[in-house]
């Protein structure tokens, strides 16, 4: 056989469509959408060599047209997650010796396959299921997964580049070894890119993985497998299991060969998962690797010296894009009071220029919420605001769930710095905002850190260079992302690796190298040219 190190290709960020109107990738995406909207498919479960369907069949519709129905997914219980195990432990063997470079390479040829002919039918997938606008589908399901693919290649072979020294008379060498057993996935609603990169990254490095999408995610995770089959990966190496948490929580957990958790979700789910694991750590035969971004109270503060439109354009653009769902979205701003009547009319004049209603009509900014379970919970806030006497409406405030679940972007104006909505999380299209002393910025900042148990992004607005820098060390714990003139979303792979620490995850930034090394095992191997001969070291000498 032929060896060699292999250079891999230059990792290069997807660039992204416009979609303009009469451009040919927007034909193609709205052709699609009408094609997938029209016809009704039967999701399987994706275990081995097999796709799995059961009696138990669960009808999934658009968020924003909840009586369509766009297909069914087929559920299972235990025993269909004991054969998802054995089926990835029964390829671990096979897929874990291959050459990383034919693994590599399997990845490779998704990205291109999404970048190609896939590209369409993710993105529609993606708005048709998540209600995610053109746009927002497109630097998602296509942009962002080929990145995470292209990338973690990358990073993969600089890791495998890595070894130690070695002295004269020997030769060091290190190993970076799959985890010994299977890693479970467990991945949300919200980014299509993010639930195929908490399956693809532990798979490049070799291991073999049980995922179980969210169910409002289930239509576009088929397209993700078939992407996956597509591009050559093994059967058994990624099994796609659509069960009930508590049920599937029942084998994983209880199994010897779990090896890993790879997840992202709210904070009171991983508490609970991180609790089970550690309740049944002596079953494992090692300590599994748990890695999880969780929940945000995201932030923008900005300083006497800023300037009011960028404030306003940060406000909208990052607390209502994607009906403010994403983990990263702004939720709560902190305006000083010299800015605050310019920044009122045009975050109010945003709000009431946006449009709502269906992805299919693409001048439409904001869509619906993922479930009836969300609107519920998002308009309780709601409504808790309206009859509260220290905060005000001043923007939004209606919502309707008779067609689809459409929440008006809503701005509320606290005089309670720890008001409800300035502290727990919505996860929804509701900003909070507090006018504060324009010459308390110290004192905000200290407001800003002490606030929220979280600390996922957040973002500083300002013109003065002393106060940013002052920001900045003083939010050191409050954001694994931290922004400066920015809106706090829009994290790009390889550029700005995402994650964050207290109540938000492990902070292990996905989208960088240091993701990919919680999924190996490192061996160091020495080997002495000439072994000595003798006990006796020169000391024992008269």
């Amino acid at each position: 056989m032929s060896n060699g190190f292999y250079n891999v290709p230059i990792a290069v960020n997807e660039p992204v469509k416009s979609y303009a109107p009469e451009s040919p990738e927007r034909t193609e995406l709205l052709t699609e959408y009408k094609r997938m909207n029209n016809t009704i498919v039967d999701i399987p479960m994706y275990i081995g060599d097999k796709q799995v369907f059961t009696n138990d069949k669960r009808n999934l519709t658009p968020p924003h047209e909840h009586r369509h129905i766009i297909g069914t997914s087929n559920y299972g219980g235990e025993q269909e997650v004991r054969d998802a195990i054995d089926a990835a432990m029964a390829a671990r063997k096979k897929w874990a010796n291959m050459s990383w470079e034919h693994r590599a390479s399997i990845f490779l040829k998704a990205a291109d396959l999404l970048a190609g002919p896939f590209r369409a039918k993710l993105n529609a997938a993606t708005m048709l299921a998540q209600s995610k606008n053109v746009m927002q589908a497109e630097i998602d399901a296509a942009c962002e997964l080929i990145d995470f693919f292209r990338f973690n290649v990358k990073y993969m072979s600089q890791l495998y580049k890595e070894q130690p020294e070695s002295l004269p008379g020997m030769w060091n060498r290190l190993e970076h070894r799959p985890l010994e057993g299977f890693v479970f996935a467990l991945t949300p609603f919200n980014f299509t890119s993010i639930c195929a990169n908490l399956c693809a990254a532990p798979a490049m490095l070799g291991n073999v993985v049980v995922w179980k999408p969210a169910e409002t995610q289930i239509y576009s995770a088929q397209v993700i497998m078939e992407l996956f089959q597509a591009a050559g990966l093994p059967d058994g190496v990624i099994n796609m299991v659509t069960v009930s948490g508590k049920e599937i929580s029942k084998v994983v957990f209880q199994d010897k060969d779990f090896a890993g958790l790879h997840f992202t979700g709210s904070t009171d789910v991983f508490r609970t998962l991180w609790k089970g694991i550690g309740n049944n750590i002596e079953k494992y035969k090692s300590y599994p690797r748990i890695v999880g971004e969780t929940g945000g109270k995201d932030f923008i503060i900005a300083h006497k010296s800023a300037v009011y439109t960028e404030v306003a354009t940060a406000i909208t653009r990052g607390g209502f894009e994607f009906q403010g769902q994403k983990c990263s979205a702004a939720s709560r701003a902190y305006v000083p009071s010299n800015l605050w009547e310019n920044i009122k009319k045009q975050i109010v004049a945003d709000t009431k220029d946006f449009k709502m209603g269906s992805p299919e009509d693409t001048s439409n900014y904001i869509n619906a919420v993922i479930s009836e379970k969300a609107f519920d919970s998002i308009s309780s806030y709601i409504d808790f605001a309206k009859t509260a006497e220290d905060a005000e409406i001043i923007a939004g405030g209606n919502y309707d769930k008779s067609i689809g679940y459409f929440i008006e972007p809503t701005i509320i104006v606290t005089t309670n710095p720890k008001f409800k909505t300035m502290v727990e999380e919505v996860f929804g299209p509701v900003m909070t905002i507090y006018v504060y002393d324009e010459n308390k910025w110290e004192e905000t900042l200290e407001l800003v850190d002490n606030t929220s148990e979280y600390a996922l992004t957040g973002a500083i607005l300002s013109v003065d260079r002393y106060a940013a820098e002052f920001a900045t060390k003083a939010l050191e714990n409050a954001a694994g992302n931290f922004y400066i003139n920015d809106k706090p979303t829009g994290a790009v792979v390889g550029q700005q690796p995402f994650g964050g620490a207290r109540g938000s995850g492990t902070n292990d930034k996905a989208g960088s190298i240091l993701n990919l090394l919680r999924w190996v095992s490192p061996r160091t191997i020495k080997e002495t040219f000439v072994p000595a001969t003798d006990y006796k070291y020169p000391f024992l000498g008269k």
